[in-house]
């Protein structure tokens, strides 16, 4: 898919999430504070902070999808990581400042219980969201965005809060002297929302680690050896970066063949991996005759080549 047609299902989606988004904060605010809820208060700055991930989409997307250039011959693809980082820090600190907030009121006692018109407001929140969940989750895997997929499942995540936040309205408001549950309530929405974050911050912290996808070598082994000429394959190395992986390995030719020869090859094994299932971005190939390799200990050497310590 091209990178602007990308950018406007991201903005798209993005720019729909953030009306539906206001529109439910503004509700759960004034329905939480005018008929006494603070599950339904919570569930708002969830609403809210859902709002603020939409602008980091939003905003980010026209960094990410700009193409490699001098100062970034790799790519922009690091930006939509970072946009996914931020969106899920800012759900853990929401999700941390509810169940606080909550955990300190609990024990109030003399608290006016809940009217019946937030149970309703609060049942609207999850149908609403649950949609936008579905429609955003659908469009971020067609077009494989970590970002959009993230912000799919902060919508989920608010869909999920809000029936907890219902149920403990609803308890509240039919049984007054039960007014502890809408602060219970509130503290097993921070719960939904703190799960939820970890689940998007994960990937992109592993990435910005370097991590490699190592179930991904043997296929790339495959796929290099395939290629006519290709005797061995070994030293297979990746890191993920944004969508995709970089990737390096060693291969094994005859030795008796031209530089041409053994550059042909190894742009052939290079096209074949990008435009496979693997999602890779580049190949770096080092050429080695055959047999004069020490193989095993290439693998276990991380650097394609090393410099030697100097001894006196």
């Amino acid at each position: 898919m091209r990178m602007q047609s990308r950018k406007k299902i991201v903005r798209n989606v993005t720019l729909a999430g953030m009306f539906c988004n206001l529109f439910l904060a503004v509700g759960k605010f004034l329905a939480g504070i005018f008929f006494c809820s603070h599950a339904l208060v919570a569930d708002g700055v969830h609403s809210l902070s859902d709002l603020v991930s939409d602008l980091v989409v939003l905003i980010g997307v026209r960094f990410w999808s700009a193409p490699p250039d001098e100062e970034h011959p790799y790519g922009h693809e690091r930006i939509e990581t970072l946009a996914t980082l931020s969106i899920g820090i800012m759900l853990a600190l929401a999700g941390l400042a509810i169940g606080w907030d909550a955990l300190l009121d609990i024990q109030v006692k003399d608290g006016q219980a809940p009217g019946r018109i937030a149970f309703i407001v609060a049942v609207i929140s999850v149908l609403l969201k649950e949609a936008l969940y579905r429609w955003t989750l659908k469009a971020g895997v067609r077009i494989n965005s970590s970002a959009l997929k993230a912000n799919a499942w902060h919508h989920r995540s608010d869909a999920l809060s809000s029936i907890p936040a219902a149920a403990a309205v609803a308890v509240a408001s039919f049984f007054p002297s039960w007014g502890f549950i809408d602060r219970i309530g509130a503290v097993i929405v921070s719960t939904f929302i703190l799960h939820a974050a970890w689940k998007i911050l994960r990937d992109p912290l592993f990435e910005l680690a370097d991590s490699s996808a190592p179930q991904r070598n043997e296929e790339i082994r495959r796929i290099a050896l395939s290629v006519p000429g290709a005797i061995g394959v070994h030293a297979v190395r990746t890191r993920n970066h944004g969508q995709g992986l970089f990737t390096d390995l060693h291969l094994l030719v005859s030795p008796d063949l031209t530089v041409r020869e053994g550059h042909r090859i190894s742009t052939e094994i290079c096209t074949r991996l990008i435009r496979s299932h693997l999602k890779i971005h580049d190949v770096v190939v080092h050429i080695e005759p055959d047999g004069e390799a020490d193989s095993d200990a290439l693998e276990r050497t991380a650097p394609v080549c090393k410099q030697k310590e100097k001894t006196s």
